[in-house]
């Protein structure tokens, strides 16, 4: 009794690759890619010497004379594998659906992410009712995907009216014409009011996590790849890239070291609909979102980019600069498919004019990537000064896995457990933070229950408290108490504590103020004293001869700290 033979056939080369990579534990006997190289190999010939199959619809179609699967007979293949099922085949319209039917005495299933049945009551109408359906919530809290916050992002120039005063590079317009979020980089151009954005986010993120920005065509992406180089600490010219259907080869050898987890770079890519959907790039951190989306399908796939899970990925951060977070409000996020929608009959379709039933930017690789240039844009340079009015409203909204929002304590609770049996009251948790002795044990104690430090540095960037103390990390997640800056707790410090200390003693507790505003509570323990006084004085006997008895000076430091923290 021979083998099965499985095929898995979809519409994109990067998944045909990134399903024939998941099988690398199978004899590489048994598997094969039947493309182009493979092809010519076999001297026109498709490879018929193996167990599962790998291929894309578009090489299927090619051939001389006919096309290139007539080369197997109809029942050569038992099972079939339709990726991303919702696009292409099913559709009667297609020319791809003649291969699912020359191979129709194998089983065929269809595997999609996007159960939209309105734009899809070709596809359910092909394969029948789902034999299995798993929701994006399940996934979380099976601990399959993973957790996310939304930062929403609105700005003084989120619309724009031109009023004669800002310099008209190219295009046409008129005094009062007024543009909103739909028209920037279709058809206006402002190139400051795009850098105020990369500014700001790159501002916030950790750079060295890797980052998918979402961009309105591939002029676009471009220029946001331009403007995110220019304003990176990384020195590494290849840190940012651009993928999109015109960088062919070139785009494809960046997306797959992006893919690599044991590489860093490229670390940001930006894309217009390329790599919206199938995608599969484990450690992705941050997704922003720089143009509208509109269509659910096209949403879900975009949030489905980053919610791969990865050690030591507890979430990831979805940027909103375009108010998509509304699509969270609609009943269709993560909800049961509807019931299949019959198309209305409508006469044909003038040339270039869009499918209505066709969300944007769903369609094969090259779909909602064929750009019209910057040719007929208006390009405005706004008027001196005007890029530095620009201003952002930040708020930071957190999803559970019901597609629903949460406050930041239940979403961390969700993601670390509960601490309040650790910490019963705002007065025990001054208490164990504001001696140096006592934080050490505390911290050993909630590294003991699983919060070790990336964790709770997870936690301040979570509630994007970046430049705030733990201590007000955690009297937020516990007692809702709002952050406190460092740079706020310093100061405040400096005033009503040091004030009656003069000399020497006063000039190292400022420094070690300064040190704490920079890098934070770790300067602060117990061991820390000693490498204060050789730092500044070379050797702890010589601190102890310039300011005086070292339980004096310790007991400075500690007052110090019990003062910082009871602001």
């Amino acid at each position: 009794m021979r083998r099965p033979r499985i095929l898995f056939l979809a519409d994109r080369n990067i998944l045909a690759d990134q399903a024939f990579n998941s099988f690398s534990a199978f004899d590489p006997d048994a598997l094969t890619r039947i493309n182009p190289v493979t092809i010519a190999k076999h001297k026109g010939r498709v490879p018929k010497n193996a167990s599962v199959f790998f291929t894309i619809f578009q090489t299927f179609m090619t051939g001389d004379g006919e096309p290139l699967y007539t080369q197997y007979p109809p029942d050569f293949f038992d099972f079939i594998i339709i990726d991303e099922c919702h696009r292409g085949g099913a559709k009667d319209e297609s020319e791809w659906r003649a291969i699912l039917e020359y191979f129709e005495p194998a089983a065929q299933l269809g595997l999609t992410a996007t159960p939209k049945r309105k734009h899809n009551a070709d596809t359910y109408a092909y394969f029948g009712e789902p034999v299995y359906t798993y929701a994006l919530k399940e996934g979380i809290e099976d601990g399959y995907l993973t957790p996310f916050k939304v930062r929403q992002m609105a700005s003084t120039i989120d619309e724009y009216v031109y009023d004669g005063s800002d310099e008209l590079v190219s295009g046409e317009v008129e005094e009062g014409d007024r543009f909103s979020e739909l028209d920037f980089n279709t058809r206006i151009v402002i190139e400051q009011r795009e850098l105020s954005r990369v500014k700001e986010f790159m501002s916030q993120i950790d750079q060295r996590q890797k980052t998918l920005v979402f961009c309105a065509t591939q002029d676009h992406a471009a220029l946001i790849r331009d403007l995110i180089n220019q304003v990176k600490t990384s020195t590494n010219p290849d840190y940012c890239h651009r993928v999109t259907a015109n960088d062919g080869a070139v785009g494809e050898a960046h997306l797959r070291a992006f893919q690599d987890n044991d590489k860093t770079i490229p670390t940001i890519l930006t894309t217009s609909q390329k790599l919206s959907t199938g995608v599969d790039a484990r450690n992705v951190r941050h997704i922003v979102l720089m143009r509208p989306v509109k269509s659910m399908i096209e949403f879900k796939q975009i949030i489905g980019r980053g919610t791969r899970t990865f050690e030591g990925k507890a979430f990831f951060t979805i940027w909103d600069f375009v108010k998509a977070h509304e699509n969270f409000q609609d009943p269709e996020w993560d909800g049961e498919p509807l019931e299949p929608v019959a198309p209305e009959p409508r006469g044909p379709r003038a040339p270039g004019e869009p499918d209505p039933d066709e969300p944007f930017g769903d369609g094969g690789e090259d779909e909602g990537e064929d750009d019209t240039g910057s040719t007929g844009k208006i390009v405005i340079r706004l008027a001196d000064g005007k890029d530095r009015h620009i201003r952002f409203v930040a708020t930071t909204t957190y999803w559970g896995p019901d597609g629903r929002p949460m406050t930041a304590a239940e979403f961390l609770q969700r993601l670390f457990g509960d601490l309040s049996g650790m910490i019963p009251d705002e007065d025990a948790l001054r208490a164990a933070w504001s001696n140096p002795d006592r934080r050490e044990q505390f911290l050993e104690q909630l590294s003991d229950r699983g919060y070790d430090h990336d964790k709770l540095d997870d936690m301040r960037h979570l509630i994007d408290a970046k430049d705030s103390d733990l201590f007000d990390v955690l009297a937020y997640i516990l007692f809702t108490h709002p952050p406190v800056t460092r740079y706020q707790r310093a100061k405040t410090t400096e005033t009503l504590e040091l004030r009656t200390i003069d000399g020497e003693l006063k000039d190292l507790l400022v420094s070690i103020l300064r040190a704490y505003e920079t890098n934070g509570e770790g300067e602060l323990g117990t061991r820390k004293l000693g490498n204060y006084l050789i730092a500044r004085y070379g050797s702890v006997a010589e601190g102890k001869t310039r300011l005086g008895e070292l339980s004096t000076i310790k007991d400075a430091y500690i007052r110090l700290q019990e003062t910082l923290y009871s602001i």
